[in-house]
């Protein structure tokens, strides 16, 4: 069990990952300390949604894809079944501004009319999937690129007439997945669904995660953002809370000390959590190997969700 409160994250990367770099007995020490993770985890899956944010983010001497990629292929190969579901909002949005589509949003959420329909199937299925598989499987025959809409994975329904084609999670068909991680592979889900009439709707990616999380049993849920973790004050990196419970993260909403994007992880990682997955998490995905981190360390490096 973690315990109550950690170091902040960048301490504990950093302390992890000079530790790991000092001397033979310390890399030992890690893989010590790693072991009895592997083995409670070993033969469950994890769902890890990878978020634009991360995806966009820039380091000059690491390649964020690249990491994150390794580290999902470390977790499969100590017996994990990792399944990946990632947004590309940034994405989105750069390619509409390419094409001089101006985006227009309600409520912080995209307007997504027929034409924006189909730039974000473009970059979310097109490209940006495609560039998380071809990661993944610099290391392997391992990942294989799905839709929400492949063999009705996702079933969407209309959030509001005012935002065109966004769409809500109505029901999770998971067969598919269930058949790509029973033969060992891992999915890479992009989170276009489609409704009953063939109609496709883009579906926030948090909400798809958490509700596909739900439909596999997962025994985790990971968010990788670009903040290290839920905070008391979003503002001051020194709050975040290393483990909160569900009953916790009610009362945060309520008060508005989480708020903004937050919402939506938040109240997906409560979702999920209350829907069967024993724990959810959000970190920090820029941060180098911050998912092995997270999940085979004592301390972790971001916000563990529990029931209440």
């Amino acid at each position: 069990m973690r315990p109550p409160a950690g170091p902040p994250a960048h301490e504990a990367a950093d302390g992890a990952a000079d530790g790991a770099a000092n001397s033979p007995a310390d890399k030992a020490a890690v893989l010590v300390e790693a072991l009895p993770y592997i083995r409670r985890f070993w033969g469950l899956t994890v769902v890890i949604k990878y978020g634009g944010n991360a995806l966009a983010a820039s380091d000059a001497d690491l390649d964020p894809l690249a990491t994150f990629a390794t580290d999902v292929v470390m977790m499969r190969s100590v017996g994990m079944r990792p399944i990946v579901v990632h947004g590309g909002g940034p994405q989105i949005g750069e390619m509409m501004s390419r094409l001089g589509k101006v985006p227009r949003f309600i409520d912080g959420l995209r307007v997504t009319d027929a034409e924006t329909l189909d730039i974000a199937r473009m970059v979310l299925v097109g490209k940006v999937n495609r560039d998380i598989v071809s990661a993944i499987n610099v290391h392997g025959a391992l990942a294989v690129g799905v839709s929400g809409e492949d063999a009705g994975l996702l079933n969407a329904e209309a959030r509001h007439p005012d935002l065109g084609f966004v769409g809500d999670v109505a029901s999770v068909n998971p067969d598919l997945l269930l058949r790509l991680i029973a033969e060992d592979l891992i999915p890479v889900v992009a989170t276009i669904g489609s409704d009953e009439s063939g109609q496709s709707y883009n579906i926030n990616a948090d909400t798809a995660a958490g509700a596909l999380a739900a439909a596999v049993g997962a025994a985790k849920l990971v968010y990788l953002t670009d903040v290290d973790g839920i905070r008391t004050d979003r503002h001051d990196p020194a709050t975040r809370l290393s483990r909160v419970t569900t009953a916790d993260l009610d009362a945060m909403i309520a008060s508005g000390a989480v708020d903004g994007g937050m919402i939506p992880k938040v109240r997906s990682c409560i979702e999920a959590v209350l829907g069967g997955v024993a724990s959810a998490h959000v970190l920090d995905g820029s941060a180098p190997h911050a998912l092995l981190l997270e999940i085979f360390t004592h301390e972790g490096v971001g916000t563990m969700v529990v029931p209440s």
